[in-house]
């Protein structure tokens, strides 16, 4: 073998570690997100209050490093929006050992995804959550309160169960979601209202509905991203998504789109690290 193809080669070798460990980087080291959100609306005992969003984290297993970081901001709530669960592997006991200890931090509350609601392991996944103290939110809303002032958290079921309840009398998910929505705005009777849904691409019916502002997950921060395009391909918005990571405005409403944390049929990401994202609010 010549000296220039043992160079060669090395090189070859050196590049694929590189990679690879870099792919493992990107894949496993968590990146928290901060966000800040102003209103008029927000009662001022609620400034400063502090919600940290865990989304898609398809079973994956962070050790202790997501509930460290959860930790560390000292939250005064958890939200998870949707896919705890991965239908293609679905193992409940991972999901709930990560909420369980969530549940120690600060009050965890709970919206389902397209993952969940294709499973059949969902009716287990909801016992096990009401057991160790998991507030479910679908299609229903908690009023918190500080000092008398108060807030409503939305919560929406992931529109699969919509498809599936009465599709043939509404004739679409969207409608069916947005009448929905705003019966729940009116019967929490809040006037700052912050809404957890699973899926990012239903921005026009969340903005329709007037709501504040709005935690979504589902597009995987468009799983592969590169400069200047953002992110490749995401679920339910196809190639070159619009919603994929951030925070976008329509009308009055905001809605910020977590990368989540976990991945599906995809197994990898790519400029495209797990995400935990960490909103504040603020009276203005």
């Amino acid at each position: 073998m010549t000296r220039k193809r043992i160079i060669y080669l090395t090189a070859v070798f050196l590049l694929m570690i590189t990679t690879a460990g870099y792919l493992v980087w990107q894949n496993n080291a968590i990146q928290v997100s901060y966000f800040d959100y102003s209103d008029s609306t927000l009662p001022s005992t609620f400034d400063g209050f502090k919600v940290v969003q865990v989304s898609d984290l398809h079973n994956k297993d962070f050790g202790n490093q997501l509930i460290d970081k959860v930790y560390d901001e000292n939250p005064d709530i958890i939200v998870v929006t949707g896919d705890v669960i991965d239908r293609t592997r679905t193992d409940v006991p991972i999901a709930v050992n990560a909420m369980e200890e969530m549940v120690e931090i600060a009050p965890v509350y709970f919206v389902s995804g397209n993952h969940e609601v294709t499973s059949e392991e969902f009716d287990f996944l909801q016992l096990e959550m009401e057991r160790i103290g998991v507030i479910n939110l679908d299609n229903s809303h908690e009023v918190l309160e500080i000092d008398g002032s108060e807030i409503g958290l939305i919560g929406m079921e992931d529109p699969l169960l919509l498809l599936y309840e009465d599709i043939e009398r509404v004739g679409s998910a969207e409608l069916l979601l947005q009448s929905r929505l705003e019966q729940l705005l009116e019967e929490s009777g809040t006037e700052f209202n912050l809404l957890l849904s699973h899926r990012a691409e239903l921005m026009e019916v969340y903005a329709d509905s007037a709501v504040n502002i709005v935690l979504t997950g589902h597009a995987h921060g468009g799983q592969i991203r590169i400069p200047f395009i953002n992110g490749i391909y995401a679920p339910s918005q196809g190639f070159l998504p619009e919603y994929t990571s951030g925070m976008y405005e329509q009308g009055g409403t905001s809605m910020i789109v977590s990368r989540g944390l976990g991945n599906s049929v995809f197994p990898l990401r790519i400029n495209n690290r797990p995400e935990l994202v960490v909103l504040t609010l603020e009276a203005s």
